[in-house]
């Protein structure tokens, strides 16, 4: 697959920390990841946004501006028929510093989502440093452009995904920076003896199952992931009550605390006890999924 990259002259007017992506109505397959990057001497807000319809498969990366309310952005265009974008560079200029963006996607290896999942880098480079490295290609990142790693690593803390299916429903997640990325699988059945029901697996464990889910379509439940509790959210009132494709059902994942007394004494994996402080630290990244079911 070929890229071919294109940027606009004018700013997006975006407030600070929202998502670009928020004004979407239409269901299609879209990913968006929300970073604290430090970028000329300031922590700003960066939003990777990787989108795939009919038409489209792109990524657009927005940073905000300290001085004016509006985010500058640069797309990436995964399109097939451009031979010669799939690693390039682009930049441009935030309240006058100029941003340098890198990447490499000619081997990068997709599991139905538009963002990749591994062989592949994206770089943002200000001063000489790299200031997000998005990818698992680090040492390709410094090879090519000779930059040292900034100082104040960058935090991903808000990532969002719409995902399209069935019965089925697949993510990847890292509620930790210093953890691997975990599956997520949402599945449904309408039909059958607990009819209709409804799983939610974390690295194909079954945490959660919810039978009658006509009468438990809105709920939270607190599970146990290598010991640290995540609180899952849900509301599916759309996949029962609504016509198919026209809503969504919504997931929330959030980490909590790892260091909960209470958790020390539940070997289990799958905790059920309510947590009623679950406020993540500043390493711990929050997942919204939003799920389209179509027939």
């Amino acid at each position: 697959m070929d890229f071919h990259v294109t940027s606009k002259d004018q700013p997006t007017p975006i407030s600070h920390g929202e998502d670009p992506s928020t004004s979407t109505k239409t269901a299609q397959s879209m990913v968006t990841c929300m970073y604290q990057v430090h970028v000329g001497s300031h922590w700003r807000t960066v939003a990777a946004v990787w989108t795939k319809n009919i038409m489209n498969h792109s990524l657009t990366i927005f940073v905000d501006s300290i001085e004016t309310n509006h985010r500058q952005n640069c797309k990436i265009d995964l399109a097939p028929w451009h031979f010669w974008g799939k690693k390039s560079c682009k930049t441009f200029e935030v309240d006058g510093i100029q941003i340098d963006v890198y990447w490499d996607l000619r081997s990068a290896r997709f599991s139905g989502s538009p963002e990749p999942c591994s062989d592949f880098y994206v770089a943002l480079v200000c001063d000489e440093e790299v200031v997000l490295l998005i990818g698992d290609l680090e040492k390709k990142v410094h090879k090519r452009i000779k930059s040292q790693q900034s100082a104040a690593n960058a935090l991903l803390y808000f990532k969002k995904e719409h995902v399209i299916g069935r019965k089925s429903f697949t993510t990847r997640a890292k509620f930790d920076k210093h953890k691997k990325d975990y599956e997520i699988i949402v599945e449904s059945s309408m039909l059958g003896p607990n009819d209709p029901e409804m799983w939610i697996s974390i690295d194909r464990n079954i945490l959660i199952h919810i039978t009658n889910l006509q009468w438990k379509f809105r709920g939270n439940q607190t599970v146990l992931v290598n010991k640290q509790p995540i609180e899952i959210f849900w509301d599916v009132h759309a996949w029962l009550f609504l016509n198919p494709g026209s809503s969504h059902g919504l997931f929330i994942f959030k980490p909590g605390q790892a260091n909960l007394d209470h958790d020390k004494d539940d070997s289990s994996q799958d905790g059920t006890e309510e947590n009623n402080d679950s406020s993540s630290n500043t390493s711990q990244c929050c997942l919204f999924l939003y799920t389209w079911k179509i027939e």
